[in-house]
């Protein structure tokens, strides 16, 4: 025991030493330390930076609604593949995030003096519920495997298509975090649409599933592609993509996964709202709620902890 004792504890190296080789915590450089984050002319900041919570809340939503998945996947494999995915969404959300901060600081919430937090880690985890700005297919409950699949592959199909053109914006930060998400993307939508397929063509069991996992997602399509006034004024500035211009393209890789699967098309449905608003107006279903304060709690509990 003596001997043991002098060799230290294995804990010993948790303390002290270069903390930028966690993978959690506050120490981390800002994620756009050394990107030009100048406001391109002729573009409203404050225009630039609602327009990148939108996307950034996407993300940050949806990745947490997977993130839930996890270890209760069907297998091991797809547990760590929705893992993967999650986590990919959620370093496009704080890159958005911190976009939106540096672009127009006001949309910061104010924390207690002496308090850690970095901007990105503050919009996530400290604003009110009417403050996101994610569309409604972001925070849907999960469901079973086949809902989870439908979703994810509606979901990215459209991303996806945005980022493709994102990648031609006149802002550097959106250019650049669009031609690495493009890549991340591309995979989402192959694993979705690889499981879709599967299940659908599976046993009848597995076809009824994802068949109503899709009618279940389909209401909430339309806001996808309906356009934020925020969202048609970042397309006319050159620095964002109206996304009623990438809907019949999605629809064509959305039909070709409905033929290969032998999945109809399910009929069009206007999905309930408050006179009219939608997630972007910061409108949220009752799914919501619950998800956030699970999501918030204990950044909420402790606004001057060091993680």
């Amino acid at each position: 025991m003596a001997e043991e004792a002098g060799r230290g504890s294995v804990y010993d190296g948790l303390l002290g030493g270069d903390p930028s080789r966690w993978a959690f915590g506050t120490d981390f450089e800002d994620p756009l330390a050394g990107v030009d984050t100048t406001v391109p002319d002729g573009v409203d900041p404050r225009r630039l930076g609602a327009y990148c919570l939108m996307l950034g809340d996407d993300a940050l939503v949806l990745s947490q609604r997977l993130g839930e998945w996890t270890g209760s996947a069907p297998d091991l494999e797809d547990d760590i593949a929705l893992a993967n995915i999650a986590l990919d969404l959620l370093g496009q959300a704080r890159l958005l995030l911190a976009r939106a901060a540096a672009a127009d600081p006001s949309l910061v919430p104010e924390l207690p003096a002496g308090s850690p937090v970095p901007p990105e880690d503050a919009l996530a985890f400290f604003r009110a519920e009417g403050e996101f700005r994610n569309v409604w297919l972001a925070e849907a409950e999960n469901g079973d495997f086949g809902a989870t699949t439908a979703r994810l592959l509606v979901f990215s199909a459209w991303r996806l298509a945005l980022f493709q053109r994102l990648r031609d914006s006149r802002d550097s930060v959106l250019s650049a975090v669009a031609a690495k998400g493009v890549k991340e993307l591309a995979y989402h939508r192959d694993y979705a649409g690889r499981w879709f397929v599967t299940l659908a063509r599976g046993t009848g069991e597995s076809r009824r599933r994802v068949a109503a996992g899709l009618a279940g997602v389909w209401p909430l399509r339309g806001e996808l592609f309906a356009g934020h006034a925020v969202e048609r004024a970042a397309a006319d500035s050159g620095v964002g993509v109206d996304p009623a211009h990438v809907a019949a393209e999605v629809d064509t890789v959305l039909d070709q996964v409905f033929a290969a699967s032998g999945v109809g098309r399910p009929p069009a449905a206007a999905p309930a709202g408050a006179d009219g608003a939608r997630g972007r107006d910061g409108a949220h279903t009752a799914a919501f709620a619950p998800m956030l304060a699970d999501m918030q709690g204990v950044a909420r509990a402790h606004p001057l902890g060091r993680w």
